[in-house]
């Protein structure tokens, strides 16, 4: 089990620095309606990446599996998929990058947050989770990591709550910290926001090539 929890590691922690969602939470926490719409938007967020990770626990435990020493294709073109997918997507974040001066553009959906229900925004949160690609490749590295571990099933649900719990810190912790201490917490969300929306490309574009290359290295070593 502590093998495959160092496994999902990194890929819980790519899920959990994703600007976009923490953005997209920070601007509800900002909204009239900050309460209802913050908690909703975490709570799809949550299930968004724990249906993600159990999906593809359960479609990886299905493959074949050898001795630990025994090389696995399958598993193998999996990651190296996967890896490259990440490669890929690290490039266009790269690209994206805005110039010096420049304010980047942010998704035309953020300007409908103020007006977003309760339910929009559980729908949002689960949708940035499980759907979006670079979420999708993250939580499908994670469940052929946790499904290829040979585990049990009490295991596997261990790891698999400790990549949701950790992959869902970065949007639950200003979410909670705002229903704690709302009036102190505006300011710093503020700035927090800031920060993320003029360097989202350049820390998502390097985390997705670090990420992609440990797992085309985990492809190679495992035929």
């Amino acid at each position: 089990m502590g093998a495959a929890i160092g496994d999902i590691l990194p890929l819980a922690v790519g899920i959990a620095i994703s600007p976009i969602p923490i953005i997209a939470a920070i601007l509800m926490l900002l909204s009239p309606r900050a309460r209802v719409t913050s908690v909703g938007f975490l709570g799809g967020w949550v299930l968004g990446i724990a249906v993600a990770a159990t999906v593809f626990t359960l479609l990886s435990a299905v493959l074949p599996q050898g001795d630990s020493d025994d090389p696995k294709p399958v598993t193998a073109v999996m990651q190296l998929i996967l890896g490259a997918g990440l490669l890929f997507l690290a490039l266009r974040q790269w690209r994206s990058r805005p110039a010096p001066g420049e304010e980047p553009p942010l998704p035309k959906w953020m300007a409908g947050i103020d007006a977003m229900t309760a339910g929009r925004a559980f729908g949002l949160g689960f949708l940035l989770a499980a759907v979006n690609p670079k979420n999708l490749l993250l939580g499908a590295g994670a469940g052929l990591a946790i499904g290829s571990a040979g585990l049990g099933v009490g295991p596997a649900a261990v790891v698999l709550l400790v990549f949701t719990v950790i992959a869902a810190a970065s949007v639950a912790l200003p979410v909670i910290a705002y229903l704690v201490a709302s009036d102190r917490m505006s300011a710093p969300l503020e700035r927090l926001r800031g920060w993320l929306v003029h360097n989202n490309a350049t820390v998502m574009a390097v985390l997705l090539l670090v990420i992609g290359a440990v797992l085309i290295g985990k492809g190679i070593a495992n035929f």
